[in-house]
């Protein structure tokens, strides 16, 4: 069995629309609803797509065997930078109860992953309340968090910060796991959306294993996804300073999961062998951002589980706990 633990919601127009009027109106006309029927949230999974090769996201799973996704707001969108508050509220709500009921037209092909309404005019404690009912309520098996609520405007605070404290206490309490998750960067810039999102994994792996988080909160569960931006790549980097202090740099790499959401066999043959294939998940956040043919190879780029397959090296268990195992055991699936 292929679980995918990270997939983004496809959803029709009217959500990205309801948005448009949110920011348009800046709540002046209250906050209404997307209305979006359950027809056209089925023709946004079955229909054809150019955004994601001119296939539906349901022909891009069934082609690549994927049978359980998870599947949380598209980060992009999330507009967490957004003012004033509720706007970010009503928005990530509204996204959370689209992911919910696609969840319900799809039974058993797709799980909920909660978007939070990481609004910085607000508390993380406030933020929690989302995260509560998407769980208790709605029977999401996990949140995605964004290191910067800012998207690139301003420096949050790291991960290893005590800011972060009620969200860990929140996870720890419904004993969810958390996919570490950038969101939007807004111009200007120096860098795209996608570099950002490398640059701020990279900083929220940092940030967690040179803090007390994990002493703190010894049960917390974090997968950092597209394989923890740079520092497996960059890990005898941090060797030396971890040995200063009597720890194996890459002991602590493996206090924290990671998917394999990247885009080459080498790539995910050397997180494989940083971190452990049990500290490892099949990831494809298929379709989206690498869902294109190769002209080399005529395979999907986000085909990970070609890449994966490619690893000579691994046995027939190993590829059981990175396909399935592991994730069914860290979300309780």
């Amino acid at each position: 069995m292929f679980i995918d633990v990270h997939g983004h919601v496809s959803a029709p127009s009217e959500l990205y629309a309801y948005k448009a009027g949110l920011l348009a109106h800046r709540g002046a006309h209250g906050r209404g609803g997307a209305g979006i029927s359950d027809d056209r949230l089925r023709a946004a999974l079955h229909e054809p797509n150019p955004s994601f090769g001119g296939e539906s996201h349901l022909a891009h799973l069934a082609a690549a065997g994927i049978d359980l996704q998870l599947i949380s707001p598209r980060p992009y969108q999330a507009m967490h930078s957004e003012s004033p508050a509720f706007l970010v509220d009503w928005f990530t709500a509204e996204t959370n109860d689209v992911i919910h009921r696609v969840c319900q037209l799809e039974p058993g092909q797709f799980r909920g992953v909660a978007g939070l309404p990481q609004s910085m005019e607000t508390d993380p404690a406030t933020w929690t309340r989302e995260l509560r009912r998407c769980v208790q309520e709605l029977g999401f098996v996990g949140a995605m968090l964004n290191p910067d609520p800012y998207e690139g405007t301003r420096q949050p605070p790291g991960l290893g910060d005590r800011f972060w404290y009620p969200v860990w206490e929140a996870l720890c309490e419904l004993d969810v796991p958390v996919l570490i998750h950038s969101a939007g960067c807004r111009a200007p810039a120096r860098e795209s959306y996608s570099l950002h999102f490398i640059q701020e994994e990279t900083l929220a792996v940092i940030g967690l294993l040179q803090s007390a988080v994990f002493t703190d909160f010894p049960d917390l569960k974090i997968v950092v996804s597209h394989g923890g931006g740079a520092v497996p790549y960059q890990r005898g980097r941090f060797a030396p300073g971890a040995l200063r202090k009597g720890q194996r740099f890459e002991d602590n790499l493996r206090k924290l999961w990671y998917d394999t959401c990247l885009y080459t066999r080498d790539s995910i043959e050397l997180l494989l062998g940083a971190v452990g294939v049990d500290r490892c998940l099949f990831g494809t956040e298929k379709p989206g951002t690498g869902s294109m043919r190769d002209p080399e190879t005529g395979r999907w780029i986000d085909d990970i589980h070609l890449l994966i397959n490619d690893i000579e090296w691994l046995d027939d268990k190993q590829r059981t706990a990175l396909f399935e195992t592991n994730a069914r055991e860290l979300f309780r699936l």
